[in-house]
């Protein structure tokens, strides 16, 4: 299980997270722009996932690896749900690599190792939205409604807007 916590900085569109294993970063919007805004945050989280996978697999292939670069460019929708409709990963190595293990490396991560890749292409997330309110010393709490292919019957205005 994986976990992260945001909390909101200051009064403006600036978030502290703080991921499980206890490392933070700065989330904000263009306004603010004193950190990366969410979507990017997916491609940073896809080109890091992809990237550790293969520089794994071609070390353990014994690769002479002399410098590594993973680039992630994603198409959102013009609309909202600003949903990403594309994306690009591009690996760049250099050194003495033979071609069959690099691309080998790329596959293997992309269909088999890597999480962010996996869980972005495959569309079997589901995810429960709920909240706890509290005000004035009481504590209210509700689900809100669930996204991804398990929901109820009744298709969401997310699903609704995604599908076009």
């Amino acid at each position: 299980m994986k976990t992260a916590h945001a909390r909101l900085l200051g009064n403006g569109h600036r978030f502290r997270i703080r991921s499980g294993s206890g490392h933070a970063v700065t989330v904000d919007n263009a306004e603010g722009d004193t950190g990366a805004r969410p979507a990017e945050l997916l491609l940073m989280a896809l080109a890091t996932c992809t990237a550790m996978d293969v520089i794994s697999i071609l070390r353990k292939k014994r690769q002479p690896v002399d410098r590594y670069e993973v680039s992630v460019v994603g198409e959102q929708r013009s609309g909202h749900p600003a949903a990403f409709e594309h994306i690009d990963v591009e690996h760049v190595v250099h050194g003495a690599v033979e071609p069959e293990a690099l691309r080998r490396a790329i596959e293997l991560s992309a269909t088999r190792y890597c999480a962010v890749s996996a869980t972005l292409s495959s569309g079997v997330t589901q995810i429960d939205h709920r909240y706890r309110l509290v005000a004035d010393g009481a504590l209210l709490e509700a689900d809100v409604c669930r996204t991804g292919p398990y929901r109820s019957p009744e298709r969401t205005e997310l699903h609704a807007a995604l599908a076009g």
